[in-house]
């Protein structure tokens, strides 16, 4: 009876917990849809019809907040995914090298097409991005020690070469501002015709969502993996390519949110354990809780200007971050 008592209570407490996460995703959102420079889309201007603020929120306040929901929700799964492929909790694709390697796929199109569509742009960027997830998974597997915070370690430091060659070729190029542009985290051009491909990061949810069982398997291990008749190679590229489309879309779409994909699922695990399937939800509610709520802080510090997204979600991202790595000090293995 104890037993029942607590899974009742914890089912209870997580029950709420979801409710509110998605009571503060309607909430954040309807907020973020009538903040910004201009004052003429109002709650009262839109309820009497006027054509200037129907404008401005299709064309620009709608898309902006669809994009950042999407970006919060698909960058928080592929955190999610990395970390069930790497088998560790301080992992995600800024800490792996596979932003860095992502935003030289960004640096190579600006010089080898200039003039490159979206869409190719974006499939030319993740295939950048598949690199260097895989570069990363083949780097660990030869680190003789998988310590908790080794392998994250070894992640920042690839990416701090990669990204390194990068500012070397685009200051060679004078390439700097443009790229520059690109790494900022900003959703402040995002408008109508400029956020449809992060529907290819949704897609991309689905499929993790699919495959979800697949992953809590592989998050126990190659061998017991194989063991259960699981092919695993299959499984962990099928993993790859979500993240590397996901970092993408983003990428392209916005630039970098770092920490976002590392804070998010450790929050949800602590709530609700490592369960993949159980914590896709979680993690994709939370994540676009965590963009919009950042961004409309963004919007509001310095009103009527903006300041980088990418400056508040670091700062949170790191704090949270760091009190994950205090947190599990005790626990290293």
């Amino acid at each position: 009876m104890p037993e029942l008592t607590s899974a009742k209570s914890t089912l209870t407490r997580r029950t709420w917990v979801g409710v509110l996460i998605a009571v503060l995703i309607v909430l954040l959102a309807g907020v973020s849809l009538f903040i910004g420079a201009s004052s003429e889309v109002t709650v009262s201007g839109v309820a009497s019809g006027d054509d200037g603020a129907l404008f401005l929120l299709a064309a620009s306040r709608v898309p902006r907040t669809v994009a950042l929901l999407l970006s919060g929700a698909a960058l928080g799964i592929a955190g999610l995914i990395m970390q069930m492929l790497v088998r560790n909790k301080f992992v995600e694709p800024s800490t792996t090298g596979v932003t860095e390697f992502a935003s030289l796929g960004m640096m190579t199109a600006l010089v080898l097409w200039p003039g490159m569509a979206i869409l190719p742009r974006m499939a030319f960027v993740s295939v950048f991005a598949l690199f260097g997830t895989w570069v990363f998974l083949r780097i660990i597997r030869f680190v003789p020690v998988r310590t908790l915070v080794l392998v994250p370690l070894v992640g920042i430091m690839l990416g701090g070469v990669v990204g390194a060659v990068t500012t070397f070729f685009a200051y060679r190029l004078d390439l700097l501002q443009a790229l520059g542009q690109w790494m900022q985290g900003s959703f402040a051009t995002v408008m109508r015709g400029r956020y449809e491909f992060l529907w290819i990061a949704a897609l991309m949810m689905i499929i993790a969502w699919i495959a979800a069982d697949r992953f809590s398997v592989i998050g126990l291990g190659e061998e017991f993996a194989t063991n259960l008749g699981l092919n695993y190679r299959r499984v962990v590229a099928v993993g790859m390519v979500i993240v590397a489309v996901i970092t993408a879309c983003v990428l392209v779409t916005a630039g970098v949110l770092p920490f976002l994909g590392l804070v998010v699922p450790n929050i949800v695990s602590l709530m609700i354990g490592d369960n993949v399937r159980r914590s896709i939800p979680w993690v994709a509610g939370l994540g676009a809780v965590f963009v919009v709520a950042c961004d409309i802080v963004a919007r509001v510090v310095r009103f009527p200007y903006e300041m980088p997204l990418s400056v508040v979600v670091g700062i949170v991202g790191a704090g949270l971050f760091l009190w994950l790595l205090l947190r599990r000090r005790g626990r290293v293995h």
